[in-house]
């Protein structure tokens, strides 16, 4: 981190505050890295975090007392954590404003207490830690860090050198997790300066002459003068001197504003900025950056004048680069319109578009800008900036391709693809080897028989194409050495020869070396998909099975999946899949058929990620014959079989095939093999099935239920795991389930997984424990197995789907007394109380709904809710939203807040009588029910029957009687009971014709239905009776 700080970070040098960070696009690209590396550790690296640094990291704070949590002891604007070292002091000291910490796990902790204000919390830190690593393990580290020439195990020998204790194998892990978050930095730094938005003389002199557009006038002209300090214009557009030109400089200008000093101001590549005063006699320094750094000049002048932003914001002015019409065209893929707005899975990312490709104009038109002046280049001093430029950006794009694409390349329309594939599929950007870099010899080896392979006749080209398979093709150096000889062109052209054997050979190479990420581009772009697609109709069946195989090794992203089923290949490789009527009895002589079964399911697994291939696979009539290859015995061809299946299994069409061709029953059956990958691709496949109540009871009638269970023993294998976890977890939303999982002891195993997994694990073990708590047996179990505590915990984590279920556990948990209490000791109602504040609906929801068992059943409820500062007030604000379920949910907590008298004339301030009769036009069942509950609840203020009245709420709950939901007449009838308490919201409960359908409901079986609505007919016979009674006196 020393080293990315003194040279990736931008430091201000500004005489205002010249230790401050720069607020600049690398800055916070960096901050936010830095920040990722920070929040998860504690959970990535227990061990590590508990370390208690050398010396602590102290800076000054935003934070105050308040925002801490239970964690903590807070003495009035002092705070300490209850987390000590081992002389007893605490690893987190708050001494307003100042905040001192000596660990990586508080350090986490104080990041997400921060909340929205973290990143600041950061950059102060780095502020005033420069070098945060010798803070951390020592001023002994610089010494190692400042050595260039160091040798990884020379400085951990040196780190343990000295210290015999057992922290020095955690220092040890601590040095190797910073040294490797310094090189992502680093490298982030190297990425966003090789960008293609840095400034250049064109760009400087367009925005030059714009800028003089606007001195002109004498009343309106927002600035006096623009002129360059030199007129000196050198064949590259820079008129800087050439040793300033080496650090990026273009030229130098004095700007004079209307209503401040003349600014002399330089524009580099990086950005343009003030300077110490160019051409001014005796200033020294002259070239010294004296300002922050800014994108353009207007952004500067914007900054420095504000007669200048005035005039320039009223004119709606902006800078652009003037950019030739060859350099703007791009191929950008457009985006499938079957895939906008649908919702992206937590595992799913979706797809960028490629980087532009440099051409080679535009890399000529680089060279020629930065080109030097003959008499540099004779002196020797070689300008080393164009080589720079050229090869950070040759890093982004890779030099151009070295033939033309031939006739069978990809077309380019029509390539709208699924979105929701994963990351795995993005190609990623290819590495330039560095320019003295050793090579080993078999990469020189390999070149030497790609000439051959290009000049020799057919026996000499299958003798190089055996040599060829000798070499360890899985290296990465040998897969490169063909590449770079132009050996991937020769054996896609040789499979279009006639020579069975050189198609095989051929073949068999390209099987091994298109795993490497960066031949799987240059195959597609080379037209070697569609003659491999056309190897499919082959009647040999080696070629048939060789050529799947390599296409489910090059359909690894979404362009070769288009081009797979462009070509048709998606029903070649369906018909691959029919070995034969029953694979179960196979003869040995079958065994190619076999070979070329599995092959061509490995290629529909790659092909499957794509929702248009999933839809060609199932209309091509391979959901049969996967089926069929289920009742396989062969394991071989059961994974990628499973795995097809497990990945379709996310369309519905797949699921109900799934159900109705009987393969529930060989997934479970699959679920006993000794084959971990086959378990896990079959408990993936029942998790997504799971989602229909005919799979649950599926698996439960084949006892799939107890294999089930039987895999959470494998908790080392965590994709294992989370496959199971996940079946377990979508199993248990049925009830009949649960009872099975009850007897298996499901709960107790799945209570001691609630600890040191990721989170993909935990979001279902807790939400497989929300549905089993349904059970009262089962939240005593949770109880007794200590499962409580790490429930609460879980509330502190920032994953949304995890503090769904977390909610949700703990929330069915509360339900019972004992176990309430313990949540109550842990403060858990606090922390649900503050996932009220989330952004994200379903949390919001789901946080309610936990809340009210807890004030139903906390020992004193009132008390406890009212002890939440600022509580009250954040539930009412949330009938604001508009969101159904955290609308229904939120009364349903007001309904049990409200109980008390104390609370609800605290929430009556805050407005909620207004709020919940703005609310009673809905037609939402779940919402009415709720909504008219916490209207009963709140009319136990005389006052607040009235205000509902007023603000016109009795005429739509009377309409709420026509509901067809028994619990949505109960819940109005003892709402419209006590709204009938007040005269004048009995008139208008009659006018609306409130009286028939209670008569009705007064002879219902629900005695409490009864009776709310007996006592509101009665209290409208009485307004009715005494308005008789006045009548006839006046009378």
């Amino acid at each position: 981190m020393g080293t990315s700080l003194s040279r990736a970070v931008q430091w201000t040098t500004s005489n205002s505050d010249p230790g401050k960070l720069e607020i600049t696009a690398i800055n916070e690209s960096l901050l936010e890295e830095i920040l990722r590396f920070v929040e998860p550790f504690s959970s990535l690296h227990p061990q590590e975090a508990q370390h208690v640094f050398q010396e602590p990291l102290q800076w000054t704070s935003t934070l105050e007392a308040s925002a801490f949590t239970s964690d903590y002891d807070i003495s009035g604007s002092a705070v300490e954590s209850h987390e000590k070292d081992s002389e007893g002091h605490p690893l987190l000291q708050l001494s307003p404003p100042t905040i001192y910490v000596h660990s990586f796990s508080q350090l986490s902790k104080l990041v997400e207490l921060a909340n929205e204000t973290k990143l600041k919390e950061v950059q102060a830190c780095l502020k005033e830690n420069t070098d945060p690593m010798v803070n951390i393990l020592g001023p002994a580290f610089a010494t190692l860090v400042e050595n260039e020439d160091r040798n990884e195990l020379h400085l951990i020998e040196s780190i343990k050198h000295g210290e015999e204790d057992q922290d020095s194998e955690v220092k040890v892990k601590l040095f190797l997790l910073l040294q490797q978050l310094d090189e992502q930095l680093l490298s982030k730094c190297c990425k966003e300066i090789s960008q293609p938005d840095r400034l250049n003389p064109t760009a400087v002199k367009t925005e030059v002459e714009r800028l003089k557009r606007f001195c002109s006038g004498e009343e309106k002209r927002a600035l006096k003068s623009v002129r360059y300090t030199s007129d000196d214009d050198i064949s590259n557009g820079c008129s800087a001197p050439q040793w300033r030109q080496k650090l990026g400089e273009i030229c130098y200008l004095e700007i004079e504003p209307c209503d401040t000093e003349i600014l002399y101001i330089t524009c580099s590549t990086a950005g343009v900025f003030v300077n110490g005063g160019i051409n001014q006699e005796g200033v020294d320094n002259a070239y010294k950056r004296t300002s922050d750094m800014y994108k353009d000049l207007v952004t500067l002048l914007k900054n420095k004048s504000a007669h200048f932003a005035e005039c320039i914001n009223k004119q709606e002015f902006e800078v652009q680069d003037e950019i030739p019409a060859t350099q703007e065209s791009q191929h950008v893929e457009s985006v499938d319109t079957e895939e906008q707005g649908k919702p992206q899975r937590p595992y799913e990312y979706q797809e960028k578009n490629p980087p532009q490709q440099l051409m080679p104009n535009k890399l000529d038109c680089l060279k020629k800008k930065f080109e030097l002046c003959p008499r540099w280049k004779d002196l020797g001093l070689m300008y080393s900036y164009e080589y720079v430029i050229i090869s950070l950006i040759c890093q982004q794009s890779h030099v151009v391709k070295r033939c033309k694409t031939p006739s069978g390349a990809v077309p380019v329309e029509d390539f709208s693809e699924s979105s929701s594939e994963s990351e795995e599929d993005e190609e990623q950007t290819e590495r330039l080897a560095e320019v003295n870099a050793v090579l080993p010899s078999e990469y020189w080896q390999i070149q030497k028989l790609v000439k051959y392979l290009k000049a020799g006749n057919q026996v000499a080209t299958v003798s190089v194409l055996c040599i060829m398979m000798d070499f360890n093709l899985a290296l990465e150096t040998c897969q490169l050495a063909i590449r770079d000889g132009g050996g991937l062109e020769v054996l896609i052209n040789l499979l279009n020869t006639e020579d069975i054997k050189c198609k095989v050979g051929s073949l068999k190479i390209l099987r091994k070396i298109s795993q490497n990420p960066q031949i799987h581009r240059a195959i597609v772009n080379l037209g070697g998909l569609k003659t491999m697609v056309e190897l499919l109709d082959s009647t040999c069946k080696d070629l048939k099975a060789l050529a799947a195989e390599t296409i489910a090794n090059v359909a690894k992203f979404r362009k070769a999946r288009r081009a797979v089923r462009k070509y048709g290949g998606i029903k070649r490789l369906v018909e691959l899949l029919d070995c034969g009527p029953d694979t179960a009895t196979l003869k040995a002589e079958n065994v190619k058929d076999i070979e070329v079964a599995r092959c061509g399911a490995l290629a529909l697994w790659s092909c499957s990620k794509s929702t248009r291939n999933k839809e060609a696979i199932r209309k091509a009539g391979g959901i049969q014959l996967l089926g069929r290859l289920l009742k396989s015995p062969h394991e071989n061809i059961l994974i990628p079989v499973v795995g097809t299946l497990q990945e379709c299994a996310s369309e519905e069409s797949y699921r109900i095939a799934i159900q109705t061709h009987g393969m529930i029953q060989d997934l479970v059956k699959n679920l006993s093999c000794d084959n971990d990958e086959l378990q896990m691709h079959c408990a993936s496949a029942i998790f997504k099935c799971a989602e229909d109540k005919q799979t649950r009871d599926l698996v439960r009638q084949h006892e799939g239920l107890q294999p089930l269970v039987s895999l959470l023993s494998k908790a080392d294998n965590k994709q294992l795991l989370a496959a199971t976890t996940g079946a377990i977890w979508k199993c248990s939303i049925s009830m009949e389930n649960v009872t099975k999982f009850q007897k298996y002891r499901a709960v107790e195993t799945l209570v001691g997984l609630l600890t040191d997994q990721p989170e993909e694990v935990l979001i279902s073990v807790v939400g497989a424990l929300g549905e089993c708590a349904q059970i009262p047996a089962n939240k005593s179990t949770i109880r007794s197995s200590g499962g409580i505590e790490p429930l609460v915990n879980l509330l502190t984590r920032t994953n949304q789907a995890l503090l769904v279920n977390v909610t949700k556990a703990v929330g069915a948990c509360a339900t019972e007394r004992d176990n309430m209490v313990i949540i109550d000791r842990l403060d858990g109602v606090r922390l649900l109380w503050s996932l009220l504040k989330k952004p994200n609906a379903e949390v919001q929801a789901s946080a309610a709904w936990a809340i009210c068992p807890c004030i139903e059943n906390a020992k004193d409820a009132g008390e406890m809710v009212r002890s939440f500062v600022g509580g009250l007030e954040l539930i009412v604000n949330l009938l604001k939203s508009t969101n159904i379920e955290v609308l229904a949910s939120v009364c349903a907590a007001i309904a049990k807040i409200a109980k008390d008298k104390e609370n609800l004339a605290v929430i009556t301030d805050h407005g909620v009588v207004p709020l919940l009769a703005e609310l009673t036009h809905t037609t939402d069942d779940r919402l009415r029910r709720h909504l008219a509950e916490a209207i009963g609840h709140c009319c136990d203020w005389d006052n607040n029957r009235v205000s509902f009245g007023a603000s016109g709420a009795v005429a739509p709950l009377v309409s709420y009687l026509k509901s067809e939901d028994s619990s949505v007449h109960q819940a109005t009838a003892q709402a419209l009971f006590q709204l009938s308490k007040d005269p004048s919201n009995c008139k208008s409960m009659h006018e609306n014709g409130v009286v028939e359908p209670l008569k009705m409901m007064m002879g219902s079986d629900n005695e409490t239905l009864q009776e709310a609505a007996a006592g509101c007919v009665r209290n409208i016979r009485i307004l009715a009776l005494v308005n008789e009674m006045l009548c006839s006196r006046h009378s």
